[in-house]
């Protein structure tokens, strides 16, 4: 007898000749499918990678440990910062070296180290502070030890030419930045002492003038010249720097007049004072050259108190 069987497919097969022993038997193959099939279902659920169902921990929120609020009294300052902004200190830039410090300031570099009690001058940061004028129980005298006018002693200090790097050192925190970092605290602007403006300059050099002054792209003037032209002293004074570290200006001399005025001489071939010389006007301090510059020349500098002036202001005229 032909039957037929519909399966859960809902398909009907047609078994010839099967009876009802034949249909009890199909039954009991489709229950055991139908059972493994849900299994397997299960055992790929519970396969999944977490990461395709991500859970959410609200349970231990409450006892992750959260950073510690920065405490400011914990930051290290750099030295000085508490005197940042006053007159007559000056906060340190990425560049500065002790000898331009002293240049921009109109002091003598060796004066500032030891009113700062610095142990090593090639060691100051970024942000420190240091003070610029002398203390108030410091009178302070240009010459110091003469010399004789035709001395020709070669430049043999060796002064701090270390330039200041942006980049904070270790030891030192980057929140300081956040301080007059950049600010220069210019010294206060005493009048000039009695006489000091009565200096009597002449020219330092008996070439022609190249370049006159501009306070923002020449802070002096350029004159003319061969190699080994002499290079003069503008005026009395002392050398308060005599050497190579100071960048773009080469071999350099810097005398100090008065309690008002420095000079500077820059790009010389060779050095004929060294520092704590005294110097009369006209002496012959160095030869003219061409370190650091691009042609044989002099450049030559007047400062009032530390800030560049004009010196066809204050030479003779020719």
């Amino acid at each position: 007898m032909n039957q037929t069987f519909r399966s859960n497919s809902a398909k009907s097969v047609v078994i010839p000749g099967a009876g009802q022993g034949i249909r009890a038997r199909l039954a009991n193959l489709t229950l055991p499918c139908a059972l493994a099939a849900a299994l397997l279902l299960a055992a790929g659920c519970a396969s999944r990678s977490p990461t395709h169902a991500p859970v959410e921990d609200r349970g231990t929120g409450l006892s992750r440990q959260l950073p510690a609020a920065v405490d400011p009294a914990n930051i290290k300052q750099p030295p000085g910062f508490e005197n940042a902004g006053k007159p007559g200190y000056y906060t340190v830039k990425p560049g500065d070296t002790m000898i331009r410090i002293g240049l921009e300031n109109g002091q003598n570099w060796r004066d500032i180290v030891r009113w700062n009690n610095l142990d090593n001058p090639n060691v100051i940061e970024v942000g420190q502070v240091l003070r610029v004028v002398p203390p108030a129980s410091e009178t302070t005298a240009v010459v110091t030890r003469p010399v004789s006018p035709g001395s020709a002693a070669s430049a043999t200090a060796i002064p701090p030419a270390q330039a200041v790097s942006g980049a904070r050192p270790a030891s030192a925190p980057a929140s300081a930045g956040a301080a007059p970092a950049a600010a220069v605290a210019a010294p206060s602007a005493a009048p000039a002492a009695n006489g000091d403006e009565d200096v009597g300059w002449i020219w330092p050099a008996h070439g022609t003038l190249l370049t006159g002054f501009d306070e923002a792209k020449n802070k002096g003037v350029d004159i003319a010249g061969r190699a080994g032209d002499a290079v003069l002293a503008s005026a009395d004074g002392r050398v308060v720097y005599a050497g190579a570290g100071l960048r773009g200006y080469g071999n350099l001399v810097i005398l100090k007049h008065n309690n008002t005025f420095l000079t500077a001489y820059a790009h010389n071939q060779t050095l004929l004072v060294k520092e704590d010389q005294t110097v009369k006007k006209g002496q012959k301090i160095a030869e003219m050259g061409n370190t650091d510059a691009d042609r044989v020349k002099l450049h030559f500098e007047i400062r009032r108190q530390g800030k560049p002036v004009d010196p066809a202001k204050y030479l003779p005229p020719r």
